[in-house]
């Protein structure tokens, strides 16, 4: 089955950087769309980047210009490199095969345990 393994989240002082990580099996990864999203403390899951199989990327307005998402897919491995980082950026960030907004609920099969993000002087 899907088995998704964010890491490389921590505490970090606005303006840093951090590196997150998603090891995925269970499933063809080269094949699919990836998305990283993230739920701040008290609110709903936010889209926060998409990377498409043919490298093409897609990012929120609110991290235009600060994240990259990237894939190797020889590792099997999501990543999300997020610079500039500020308080607003608090919150678990999750990585996921593809799927609509309709279909963001961590109650549905095919989430991992996500990855603990904290900005803060």
């Amino acid at each position: 089955q899907v088995q998704l393994v964010e890491s490389g989240g921590g505490l970090v002082q606005p303006g840093g950087s951090l590196r997150l990580s998603c090891l995925a099996s269970g499933f063809p990864f080269s094949r699919y769309a990836m998305i990283w999203v993230r739920q701040a403390p008290g609110k709903g899951l936010e889209w926060v980047s998409t990377i498409f199989n043919d490298g093409s990327t897609t990012n929120a307005d609110s991290v235009k210009g600060r994240f990259t998402i990237s894939r190797d897919d020889a590792k099997n491995t999501l990543y999300l490199q997020m610079n500039s980082l500020k308080p607003e950026d608090t919150a678990v960030y999750y990585c996921s095969k593809w799927r609509p907004y309709s279909d963001y609920d961590l109650a549905q099969p095919g989430w991992g345990q996500g990855t603990r993000v904290t900005v803060s002087s």
